[in-house]
């Protein structure tokens, strides 16, 4: 099994704005945001393509302050998505910063004010 080797992520620049946006719009800092946009871009169908979030913001976040103590837990979610997906170990970081930038973007069409924060947490207590 192929360790994830990100020790800090560069957003796309389209995430980058989104994560200013939302983090104004709700006071939620951009490591937690970027943690439920992960989670909604695991849930999408599709397969995130890499290509479409390239690194050209000046945002990073450290691997621990994006994953913090729930690294293990968010690694095992993309590792069963990447197997799902039918796609080796291989592709494990670009895939993580593909679902990271991709997740945001998913966000940013929901997320109006910090009730929709709510609402997107009930909605997930129930699909459990």
């Amino acid at each position: 099994m192929r360790e994830l080797q990100v020790k800090r992520l560069r957003f796309c620049r389209e995430a980058d704005t989104w994560l200013k946006v939302l983090k104004t719009r709700t006071g939620v800092t951009p490591n937690i945001l970027s943690r439920m946009g992960f989670c909604l871009s695991l849930e999408d169908p599709g397969v995130p393509q890499p290509q479409n979030y390239p690194e050209d913001s000046q945002r990073e976040i450290n691997r621990y302050t994006l994953l913090g103590e729930y690294d293990a837990l968010f690694v095992s979610l993309l590792r069963q998505r990447l197997s799902l997906d039918g796609l080796d170990e291989g592709r494990i970081e670009e895939q993580f910063r593909a679902h990271m930038n991709r997740g945001v973007l998913l966000l940013a069409k929901g997320l109006k004010s910090l009730q929709d924060v709510a609402r997107l947490s009930v909605r997930a207590g129930e699909s459990s």
